[in-house]
């Protein structure tokens, strides 16, 4: 047996003996209450009786002694035990018996029995050693008084004892001393009957400890079971509590929400609203202030969400950054437009971790008299990425024009594998050009589909779509075999200066092997990797933790990396030299409105600055006029892309341009070379 074993083992002992003995002390206790005023009455008639006699004094004081005794012993009885662990003192009246132990409890009550005893021991005196004719009388008295003795005593054998000996070895001695056969023959009577009272007394007394200690064992299991009980329902309602709510804020999690907003749907008809909130720029105090401070956000939101939402409403943290909340219109008495403005005002007010405008809201809003969870939460969601879309702090509501839009994407989500086995989904081309427009430089790949029902689909939904329905590896690769045969033919027409460009979303560089995939394609088909740029977004480029390791392998090996829609998002100058960037390209937005904003105009000379500081190629998007070419070329910018220049077409209209173009340049120079000879 271990040492831990053996101490909880004698641990288990030590209580069950006190349990023990405090049983012993209320069983005397009681018993003696009981047996006290019957043996008062008793000692009353021992004092008339001698009184009768001639011993009138004698008794008096007799029985004075005896009922002192007595009183002592009834003090005894109502004295409070110490108490147990959990149990509540004595009170101050009873203040002097605190420090008394069980132990001590029994010892002054067999003393008190003791000295009770050696009392009615003197009877002897009131009938002269038991030889006068009232002998019989006070040798009943005796023999009563002791058997009672040890009736009301089986609990503590010492008490019974202690009160039994005195007077019965007084008897034995006197009737000895008297002499004589009778006397000395009753002698041995008493002595035998002493005997036996003592055997009884302590065979009670092992059986009383026997019963309390399986009336204790049974409390402890009983209290034991209870407590199991009492834990295994906490565990169950913690449990309960974990599988709904979500454990860092507090709010319920996804399955929580839907199980509260189904309990709507028997409440009665009414207008439901159901709001997605996700945080704008949450990502980038992750990654920049770490995921404890983010942590502290989303708390943070939560007790705003909270104070805003005070009333009949159901919130929940059903993902990362994404909050959800519903409600009964009628309950709320004011509009989702309202509500929105709130929560949006609330959400982008300033934190005390870090400097303010880093953390906003967009929210999706959708109301319906149906509670369907699963298509509210599609809609909202539909609605929310259309928010997103407009800008920062933004609200949309699910309306027609929306629900055309979810339509598509069921469609599209539902089509996209059989168009991508069947090449129904194309990769165009479009060029970029130098500022003069003349020099091709490099194009960049553009994923087309025209939906049978739906027409062109745009790119960035397809990638959108594809991710939801589990078919971005699939995408991606499709848009890189495509991409390494455009390399390919590019290579078979002597035109290895001119690079092919590709784009890849945050999610797929986060979350496939793109650095294997390409590294293998390339290795396979034995292409140059100069001949292939990836483009990634200023999200995926400030995501440096999980993409910076497979955007160096690719530029270790001379991939070229460019930053796509470069000005619209968070870029840091450490986020693009970590990253081994070789390009930037300016969103379009930018560029679009130049002629006419000022603010556009000294953002684009500002990042064509800092390109140049930094040995970075720039590339202006959206250029579409010769205006803004113009003006381009002033602020020193050396490569253009737009539809001024070169629209998007495919592979083989591409092939057909550049053989057209390099017969022209055959031509030309031809011709020149006669020129010469002339």
């Amino acid at each position: 047996m271990t040492g831990s074993g053996l101490k909880a083992q004698l641990t288990d002992s030590v209580v069950h003996e006190v349990l023990i003995r405090r049983d012993q002390v209320a069983s005397i206790r009681r018993s003696t209450l009981i047996s006290l005023p019957v043996g008062s009455m008793v000692g009353a008639i021992v004092m008339l009786v001698a009184r009768r006699y001639g011993h009138g004094v004698l008794g008096g004081k007799w029985f004075a002694a005896i009922f002192i005794i007595n009183i002592i012993r009834v003090i005894l009885c109502i004295t409070p035990l110490p108490p147990l662990a959990g149990e509540k003192g004595p009170s101050r009246r009873f203040a002097a018996f605190a420090g008394l132990s069980v132990e001590k409890y029994l010892h002054l009550f067999w003393i008190t029995s003791l000295v009770s005893g050696l009392l009615w021991s003197l009877i002897f005196l009131f009938c002269n050693g038991y030889t006068t004719p009232q002998t019989v009388f006070y040798l009943t008295v005796v023999c009563g008084i002791t058997a009672g003795a040890v009736t009301t005593g089986i609990a503590y054998a010492p008490v019974p004892i202690s009160f039994t000996i005195p007077p019965l070895l007084s008897v034995i001695g006197c009737l000895l001393y008297a002499g004589g056969f009778n006397y000395n023959s009753l002698a041995a009577t008493v002595l035998l009957y002493l005997i036996m009272l003592i055997s009884v007394s302590r065979q009670s007394e092992a059986s009383f400890r026997a019963a309390s200690r399986l009336k204790n064992d049974a409390s402890a299991m009983a209290e034991s079971l209870k407590k199991a009980h009492t834990e295994s329902v906490l565990i169950a309602e913690q449990m309960s509590h974990r599988a709904t709510h979500d454990e860092l804020t507090g709010l319920f999690n996804r399955t929580g929400f839907s199980k509260q907003v189904e309990k709507y749907a028997a409440s009665g008809p009414a207008t439901f609203c159901l709001m997605l909130l996700d945080l704008d720029g949450f990502k980038l105090v992750n990654d920049g202030f770490g995921h404890a401070t983010g942590d502290k956000v989303l708390v943070e939101v939560s007790h705003r969400l909270r104070e805003v939402l005070a009333g009949e409403f159901t919130v929940a943290r059903i993902g990362g950054d994404e909050f959800a909340v519903f409600y009964a219109q009628q309950a709320s008495g004011e509009s989702p437009h309202v509500l929105a403005t709130r929560l949006i005002a609330a959400i982008e007010a300033p934190y005390a971790e870090f400097d303010t405008s880093r953390v906003g809201v967009s929210i999706g809003i959708y109301q319906s008299q149906d509670v369907n969870i699963a298509n509210m939460l599609t809609s909202a969601d539909e609605a929310l990425y259309a928010a997103k879309f407009s800008g920062r702090n933004r609200y949309r509501m699910f309306d027609e024009y929306l629900r055309e839009r979810l339509s598509m994407k069921c469609d599209v989500e539902r089509d996209l594998q059989r168009a991508l086995s069947k090449k129904e989904v194309e990769v165009w081309y479009q060029p970029v050009f130098s500022i003069d427009g003349k020099n091709i430089i490099n194009y960049e790949a553009l994923l087309r589909w025209k939906h049978p029902t739906h027409g062109w689909i745009s790119p960035a939904d397809l990638v959108l779509i594809a991710a939801k329905a589990g078919h971005s590896e699939q995408l991606m690769s499709f848009i890189f075999d495509e991409v390494c045969g455009m390399i390919q033919t590019l290579r078979s027409l002597n035109l290895e200066h001119i690079w092919v460009a590709m784009n890849m979303s945050p999610r797929d560089v986060s979350n496939l092997p793109i650095d294997e995939c390409v590294l293998n394609g390339l290795k396979v088909l034995n292409l140059p990797a100069q001949m292939l740029e990836i483009e990634v977004t200023e999200e995926t480029a400030m995501d440096t933790i999980s993409v910076q390791t497979k955007i160096n392998r690719l530029s270790e090996v001379g991939v070229r990396i460019a930053v796509d829609d470069f000005g619209a998002g968070y870029s840091s100058l450490a986020s693009l030299r970590k990253l081994s960037v070789n390009r930037i390209k300016i969103d379009r937005c930018f560029i679009t409105g130049i002629t006419e904003s000022a603010n556009d105009k000294i953002l684009v000379q500002t990042i064509l600055k800092l390109g140049q500081s930094l040995g970075l190629e720039v590339v202006a998007e959206g250029v579409e006029t010769a205006e803004v070419l113009h003006l381009l070329r002033g602020f020193g910018c050396e490569l253009v892309q737009g539809y001024y220049l070169g629209y998007p077409a495919p592979k083989q209209e591409i092939i057909s341009r550049l053989q057209k173009l390099e017969t022209q340049k055959s031509c030309t120079m031809t011709s020149n070379f006669h020129v010469n000879l002339q």
